[in-house]
């Protein structure tokens, strides 16, 4: 009979990659999102696809995290971007659809999103103020519409066992950071004068990397899995412009769940404007690079997207690993205000442990649970969850 049913979808789609003969999650079956910075990433273009195409015990860490979690519905920050997606098919055929040491079972995957992202793409500008345009190293990443090596650098992939509507799917990677309501050119308190230029500010891009409406039709309705990786609010200098660019990245979610009748001026890439419609259930996802206390960031930014109306009340996520990395930090003389057991990454020992990974589901979900991937140091999955500064992020939701 599974045999028949497997013809038969063979038939239907061309392929059994899409095709599935276990019988259907029912509407009520929880849903796992999950976000996760990987850290699959190269200096080099083509560098993960070179590391992927061989033995890359980094990846198989990943990906025997993935194992152990088994998400339905992933976020991977910072994985490489390219074209042709080659990175993205290594990763998932020879690394996830592998049973790796410490992970379980092999994992697939049959719906996926990816898409070109503004970090090292070249602005043209100097976004830097060094009196030059471009250059090599750092100083041609400072002049990226946001700050990569070369195009696609710390990119963005979202991983599905549920149809993704591609059709309807947004980006926001071309928005104007000046369009954006309340929007400020940085001052140079050492000038007393704006940052950017008129002409780089009119041009600026306000997402580091894109922001993203993806939707997903799981078991229940749809879940419009909102994604993205603000850049982080350091490697600046005193006009704080990394900082500011960050808490505008985190408003724009504020401002899409708000869909004001005047949001002309949020137009997406393909010139559809306005936000999400009040009914939309969605699950914010991301290394949003903002902690909520502690660090560089401006912490009223996070807070507001936390308390939004529209999103749901629910216990913050722990681990014991991180607890105790972060105990350890202030035993070292780091002290830090934020709950020990929150932390998502380390960070080393100038900046510690911080919360910089959520999933913020909507109200309209039930919260079932979550939590972090930082097992304590003395358990044997600590061995696979040090494959980024940064842990894997959960959440268990229900219609």
């Amino acid at each position: 009979m599974r045999y028949a049913l497997a013809l038969l979808c063979l038939m239907a789609t061309s392929t059994l990659s899409s095709c599935s003969t276990s019988p259907a999650p029912s509407a009520t079956a929880p849903l796992r999102v999950a976000t996760y910075n990987t850290s699959l990433y190269s200096d080099q273009a083509g560098g993960l696809i070179a590391e992927l195409e061989g033995d890359s015990a980094h990846a198989r860490k990943i990906a025997a995290v993935l194992q152990d979690v088994r998400p339905d519905l992933i976020l991977l920050n910072e994985f490489d971007y390219d074209d042709a997606h080659r990175a993205a098919d290594l990763f998932q055929h020879r690394y996830l659809e592998t049973p790796q040491p410490g992970g379980g079972e092999a994992l697939h995957y049959p719906y996926r999103y990816l898409a070109a992202v503004n970090t090292g793409v070249p602005s043209g500008l100097d976004l830097d103020n060094n009196g030059r345009i471009g250059g090599g190293a750092r100083e041609g990443g400072n002049d990226a519409w946001g700050y990569g090596l070369h195009p696609g650098q710390y990119g963005m992939l979202v991983l599905s066992k549920y149809p993704i509507d591609e059709r309807a799917v947004r980006t926001f990677r071309l928005l104007k950071w000046s369009t954006v309501p309340g929007a400020r050119n940085p001052i140079d308190p050492r000038t007393g004068k704006p940052w950017y230029s008129d002409t780089a500010w009119s041009q600026l891009r306000l997402s580091s990397k894109s922001h993203w409406d993806v939707p997903v039709q799981a078991p229940g309705g749809t879940v419009h899995f909102l994604v993205s990786h603000p850049t982080p609010p350091v490697f600046d200098g005193p006009e704080d412009r990394n900082g500011n660019r960050n808490a505008q990245e985190i408003r724009l979610w504020q401002h899409y769940l708000d869909n004001a009748s005047d949001a002309s001026w949020l137009c997406d890439d393909a010139g559809h404007c306005g936000g999400l419609a009040a009914d939309g259930k969605f699950v914010i996802a991301g290394d949003l690079n903002n902690d909520p206390i502690d660090g560089d960031g401006h912490h009223d930014a996070i807070v507001e997207l936390m308390e939004h109306p529209r999103v749901l009340r629910h216990p913050a996520p722990t681990s014991a690993g991180g607890a105790e990395t972060a105990r350890a930090y202030a035993a070292k003389g780091l002290k830090r205000k934020g709950s020990p057991e929150q932390v998502t990454g380390d960070f080393g020992p100038k900046a510690g442990a911080m919360r910089l990974d959520y999933v913020l589901p909507s109200s309209g979900f039930e919260y079932l649970g979550g939590g972090i991937f930082w097992p304590a140091s003395t358990d044997p999955h600590a061995k696979i969850a040090d494959g980024s500064d940064h842990h894997l992020v959960w959440a268990d939701l229900r219609f």
